[in-house]
């Protein structure tokens, strides 16, 4: 045993009982260090195909159970209906229980059956309350907390055994969304606090920028932690991604050397931050220059990217990147900054600029090409000869990103538990594998370990100026190129990546998990009656249990747990055969068809007989979910507000006689926008509530 190990050892115990200092004695410690006792040894584990991404925690150590959720106390005092494991639907943050039971539940149910982790930051408390202000050393301190509660989850008694690649929030910085260019001190604490989980090797392009990568598949595929502040519009240390001297525009030129000798090696690349680069007609989080060259980059390698995974958002829906919509002049110049019209995106998301925000996702979705092939098919079967839409049979026009929801209550705490396809590399060496062989072979790595990528940057130019005297000398003068290096695209004739057509790596799917806290609290009397108008809620919200008071005295929680939201794999309205672009952009554009952008198109969608999606139910109006929704639960089963199945539909049916108020000239919201919007805010709107928007 190292030093290094036996300091490890014996200091994660004393961190661990430090961490749950403030929860309630639920046996979370116990937990956490039984399940690392009972789990595989490092030797027994092998590949499941399966991975977790954990984000947005927001532990806050002065969340005081049965205190007020109003504005400015933000549940740290007073009394109010904040519950023993959070105040779901309100903008209070998580309480340390929260995050002790998440990871205890972690340890029991997934730790044994993935491969890795992506934890998409954010594991700070908000500054909410003037009279707890937050300060650089109370951040820091928490995330070291976090960071080794991770470690003790995903470690058995020699260390960790399942990969975590972390990556930045805006919120585990001060003040918050401000990252200067490194390196700072900011970067060199982080360095340390994430020791055990980034690669000795990347430390030093970590302390530089903030950003790693880890082959969490041994030279299969590599997770890139990417450092998004730097391509935060809100980060007020920085400009752009344009200008040579912008930590933006570092950290894209190394992610081109990186993919490049990933591509080299033949292997595959999952890309992970914590603020996305969410974009419509009107608003972005990006700063232009950033988003541009990122489109670019994910375009040129198409062929290494598995998949885009992020946070920040808490809502949980996916996106679309248009590649043409690059402007490689723009950023080149920088000028996309002048002509660019659109708007920064809120500071944090209420309920309000979410809601917007699915509005305008959706009237984008609404202008999305009809992506079903045989929609280019003849009566013959012969394909038409018409322009190509989509970007070939693989859709590749387009780029996906996913945004999953949080463990922070805004909703309800959610987990995401990715599969993958492993065809042909089950039995291949596991990232633990690699690493304890790695450390008995030798304590050090290679001097030399960095070359290949300096070689290789020196081959890329190289290759280009041999292509550009080439052109040269063919056509006489050529335009002017652009200040930076444009990534090489896939070989020709080389087949589709795994985001685009099934492979191994292709993303299979996705299982979602959520704890239902009013539930599981078990706190809130139903006497009392819930305000309407909670789309009208701007700035802080103090939840759905405004103004109610705690039927108990003291706390009186249910066992505390994750149970299925839903699946892809099964879900019957969403039709996802696998994660790759198409499928999504089938999705999005069924979606989009129920805009009231453009009315003809819509009706035209309702009235053919379009069986490819074979989803007879995509015009349904909202009485159809209404009744579809109460078939598919058990009669027994809680919703959102803690209520009995049974109950409601006793209520219903003493209501049955009434009549119902016609919608005048407003369209019936369709079954798929209703369900897509439930999955959005984590099951916690009713369908009234949702045919609102």
């Amino acid at each position: 045993m190292t030093l290094k190990t036996a300091i490890w050892l014996w200091a994660v115990p004393s961190l661990l009982a430090t961490f749950v200092i403030g929860a309630p004695t639920t046996g979370a410690q116990y937990v956490l260090q039984a399940g690392r006792e009972g789990s595989h040894s490092a030797s027994q584990r092998k590949l499941h195909g399966r991975f977790l991404h954990i984000t947005d925690l927001h532990p806050d150590e002065w969340y005081k159970v049965h205190s007020s959720t109003e504005q400015n106390i933000a549940c740290h005092r007073g009394h109010g209906p904040a519950g023993t494991y959070g105040a779901e639907t309100s903008d209070c943050d998580s309480p340390l229980a929260l995050v002790n039971a998440t990871l205890s539940w972690i340890t029991a149910n997934l730790k044994d059956s993935i491969d890795f982790v992506v934890w998409t930051g954010d594991s700070a408390r908000h500054d909410s309350d003037e009279e707890i202000p937050r300060h650089n050393k109370e951040i820091l301190a928490m995330n070291q907390r976090i960071a080794n509660a991770f470690i003790t989850t995903f470690s058995d008694n020699e260390g960790l055994v399942v990969p975590v690649v972390p990556t930045f929030g805006n919120n585990d910085i001060y003040p918050h969304n401000i990252l200067e260019p490194g390196p700072n001190k900011i970067l060199s604490t982080y360095n340390d606090i994430w020791e055990t989980f980034i690669p000795e090797d990347q430390r030093h392009s970590f302390q530089y920028g903030g950003w790693f990568y880890v082959e969490v598949i041994p030279d299969k595929l590599a997770v890139f932690s990417l450092n998004t502040l730097y391509f935060f519009d809100r980060n007020a240390g920085v400009d752009d991604c344009a200008h040579q001297t912008e930590p933006g525009y570092k950290q894209f030129e190394w992610l081109r050397v990186q993919l490049q000798f990933l591509r080299n090696r033949g292997m595959k690349a999952i890309l992970i931050g914590h603020v996305p680069p969410a974009r419509t007609s009107g608003k972005q989080l990006w700063e232009e220059t950033c988003w541009q060259k990122y489109t670019l980059w994910l375009q040129q390698y198409r062929d290494v990217v598995v998949s885009s995974l992020y946070g920040h958002m808490n809502i949980d829906h996916f996106f679309l990147q248009d590649t043409n919509e690059i402007d490689i002049a723009s950023i080149g110049s920088g000028s996309s900054q002048q002509v660019n019209t659109r708007e920064s995106m809120d500071e944090e998301f209420s309920i309000e600029s979410s809601k917007d925000y699915l509005m305008e996702l959706r009237e984008n979705w609404a202008t999305l090409p009809d992506p079903v092939a045989d929609k280019d098919l003849d009566e013959s079967g012969k394909k038409r000869h018409k322009k190509d839409k989509i970007g070939g049979p693989w859709a590749e026009r387009y780029q996906l990103t996913f945004v999953s929801p949080s463990i922070v209550p805004n909703y309800f705490p959610t987990l995401r538990v990715f599969e993958y396809n492993i065809t042909g590399i089950e039995n291949t060496p596991t990232w633990v594998d690699k690493i304890r062989a790695s450390e008995a072979k030798s304590p050090s790595l290679p001097e030399d370990l960095e070359l290949p990528q300096l070689e290789l940057r020196s081959e890329l130019d190289i290759e280009i100026e041999k292509k550009k005297k080439k052109k040269k000398g063919k056509h006489g003068k050529t335009p002017k190129p652009p200040p930076f290096t444009v990534p090489e695209p896939p070989a020709k004739g080389s087949p589709p990546g795994p985001a685009y057509f099934p492979q191994t790596l292709t993303l299979k799917g996705f299982t979602q998990y959520y704890a239902n806290l009013t539930y599981i609290n078990n706190d809130i009397t139903k006497d009392v009656n819930e305000e309407n108008g909670w789309l009208a809620l701007l700035g802080w919200n103090p939840g759905k249990h405004k103004g109610k008071k705690p039927k108990h005295d003291k706390p009186k929680p249910r066992d505390f747990g994750f149970e299925v939201e839903y699946t892809t794999f099964n879900d019957k309205i969403y039709k996802l055969n696998d994660l790759t672009v198409k499928s999504l952009l089938r999705l999005a554009h069924r979606i989009g068809q129920t805009s009231d952008g453009d009315s003809k198109a819509l009706v035209q969608d309702y009235e053919r007989d379009d069986d490819r999606y074979e989803d007879d139910d995509v015009d349904n109006t909202v009485e159809d979910v209404e009744s579809s929704d109460e078939e598919d639960e058990d009669e027994d089963e809680v919703d959102s507000d803690g209520e009995l199945e049974a109950e409601k539909k006793k209520k219903k049916k003493k209501g049955k006689g009434r009549k119902k108020h016609k919608g005048g000239s407003k369209k019936k919201a369709t079954k798929i926008w209703l369900h897509f919007l439930k999955h959005a805010f984590v099951s916690t709107r009713s369908i009234d509530e949702l045919k609102d928007l």
